[in-house]
Order: structure tokens, then sequence, then C-alpha cells
């Protein structure tokens, strides 16, 4: 009698056993590493920086086994942005890129999707160090800054003008609490106060026009109204930029009596560089940019464990290093497993190479 209980018992426990696994194996399996999906967030749609982006990440998620979508607005908002994190949390989403409109607004949700389980990565334009993971950026400020300046110099120099005499120049971007842009500013303000102290910003505001593409081009107006002795445009924004350019093309300026400079696509800018508007200006490859940020987002969501001071071998990019958030801020927030990874080039564009380029 007792050896049948046993026996019962065993085979009870069997059945049960046999039926659990069945059970587990007829329910959802867990997401493999190619059915991850990177919600890639711009700062704003429609822009030829962005687009191009997303081209670039697009391909190489293809080609490299994951997928990613595409989810901005028309319209350069913080609120739009919390509306498509809070909707990435809801849909519990695997990963998260993005390029923030502010320093600190996204902060909070972007804790609250990584206290979801999402991977957070940013490029182009940061958030803080602990609301993120990896930021992969452009440069760092006195790399940029000091870029933009040179830039800005190389022009005014083939005008004839001297460069250790007066120039008068102001700072057209998008908006006052962009972190990469304005760190930029910062470190080319610095740059030039140590290189060329005779220049003079007659506007120490500085001009802002929302990366929105029609006020670009009215706040460039306003700029060349408001000075018209005005030597040197800086806009590193690529929205201000063509803006600033249309702005001095409706007004009847060109590169012989005005320099403008700042950071925008090649596509963005062929035209103006063909109609002497412009003589030089600047980016790095956005394309190469978003698929990275993409790519590590992907890395973390399936499982990859990436912290400062490791080397991670990207495919069809190269070796990339992940290094403390202090490469761009000293003051930075520091943390193993919050990390910068820097892209090695910048270009500058001219009519003499602009052809050579799409995106």
């Amino acid at each position: 009698m007792r050896k049948c209980i046993i026996s019962g018992l065993i085979a009870a426990c069997l059945i049960a056993f046999i039926a659990a696994g069945c059970s587990k194996g007829s329910g959802a399996k867990p997401a493999q590493a190619g059915d991850i999906t990177v919600v890639f967030v711009p700062k704003v749609t429609g822009n030829a920086f962005f687009e191009a982006a997303n081209q670039g990440a697009q391909a190489y998620a293809a080609k490299n086994g994951f997928k990613i979508r595409y989810d901005g607005s028309p319209e350069a908002a913080i609120d739009k942005q919390i509306d498509i994190i809070n909707r990435a949390i809801e849909e519990k989403a695997a990963a998260i890129c993005i390029s923030a409109l502010d320093a600190k607004a996204l902060d909070p949700v972007l804790k609250k999707a990584m206290a979801a389980g999402i991977k957070v990565t940013t490029w182009d334009s940061d958030v803080s160090g602990d609301a993120r993971q990896i930021m992969v950026s452009q440069g760092t400020p006195d790399q940029l800054g000091k870029m933009l300046v040179e830039m800005g110099a190389k022009g005014l120099s083939k005008r004839g003008l001297n460069l250790k005499g007066p120039v008068n120049y102001v700072w057209h971007y998008s908006q006052a609490t962009v972190t990469d842009q304005n760190s930029w500013q910062a470190a080319g303000e610095a740059y030039i106060q140590a290189t060329y102290p005779n220049w003079k910003n007659v506007e120490a505001k500085n001009y802002y026009s929302d990366q929105d593409p029609v006020k670009a081009i009215a706040v460039g107006e306003e700029i060349l109204k408001a000075h018209p002795g005005i030597d040197l445009i800086i806009c590193n924004d690529s929205t201000s930029l063509p803006g600033q350019a249309q702005a001095a093309k409706n007004l009847g300026f060109n590169a012989a009596n005005l320099t403008i400079t700042g950071f925008a696509s090649p596509n963005a800018m062929r035209d103006f560089s063909k109609a002497g508007i412009i003589d030089r200006w600047g980016l790095w490859d956005c394309q190469v940019q978003g698929a990275l940020g993409c790519y590590l987002a992907w890395q973390l969501a399936i499982g990859k464990q990436l912290r400062v001071g490791d080397r991670v071998d990207v495919p069809d990019i190269g070796t990339v290093e992940l290094m403390p958030n202090t490469v761009l801020d000293p003051g930075a927030y520091t943390s193993p497993v919050s990390a910068v990874v820097l892209l090695p080039d910048r270009t500058e564009f001219t009519i003499s190479n602009v052809d050579n380029y799409d995106f």
C-alpha cells in the first residue's frame, strides 16, 4: 500500500513537471537578439542631419541583425520627446537611443525607463550621466568649439580681414538648454578670448531659432538688420546654418562680404556653397553616429555588460573605447556603467569637396 502511494506521488509530480514544461513551451519565448527593436529618437524629424542619421542607422541595423523604430516629432519640443519615451515604456521597449532637446528635462522620464528595464543611450546631445548608460558624442566641447571658430577664421582670412584686428561676430543656434550646442559655444568663446582677444561678440545673449527652419530664416534676417557691420555668424546647429544662409541670400549678402559657418550636412548646404553664400562649414558622419548609438543600445538590450574602460569591436565601424563622462565635462556624473564614446573624425566642407559626400 505504501509503495503504491509513493508511486502515485512520483507519477503526479512527473505529470505536473511535464505539464509545466509544455505550458512554458507553448507561451511567449524570450526575445531573441534579432527581434529586439531600438527606439531611435531625433530632436526633430524632417531635418537633413537627423534624417541622414536615421538612414544610416536603419541600413546598419538591417545588415547587423536588429531593428530600429525611428520615432520623432516635426516639432522640436521637450514634451514631444517625453511622450515618445513614455510610449516606449508602455510598450515595454527594449532600448532607446535619443538625441535630447534638453540637458535635464528628460532625466526623470529616462530614469523611469531605465527602472523599467529599458536600456538607454544618447547620441548627438546628452542628458545627465545617471539618466542613460552610454553617450555617443561627436567630439569634446574643446574640439568642436575650436573647429567652429577656426572655420570662421579661414573664411575671414579669405576675405582679407586681419584676424588680429576687431571682428564682430554672433552665435546663432537652436536653444539655450541644448547640451551639445551650448558646450561648443562656451568652448568656442573661451578659444576666441585666448586666441583672438580683439574679436567682439556683439550679442552676448546669442540668437536662438528653436530648430525651426522658418524661424531660422527670420532670426537670420534679424541678425543682419540689427548688426549691419557684422563680420562673422557662427551657427552651431544644423537648422540655423541653412536658415542663416538663406537669410543672407535674401538680403543680398554672400561669402565675399559676410562669413557664415557652422555645422550642417553637406546636402543641406551644397546649393548655398555653389551660389557663393558660404565658404566652408563642417560636420561629422551622422550616419555612423546614429548607427553606433543604436548598436550599443542593442548590445545592452541583449545582455552585454559594457563598462568604462572597455573597448568594443563594432562591425563595419571599428573599435571604440568607453570613456568616463568627464571627457565631456570635468564635473560630470561618474559611474562604471555610465560612459561616453567619441567619434574619431570630423570634416570641413567647401565647394571643392562637397560633391564627394551625400548625406
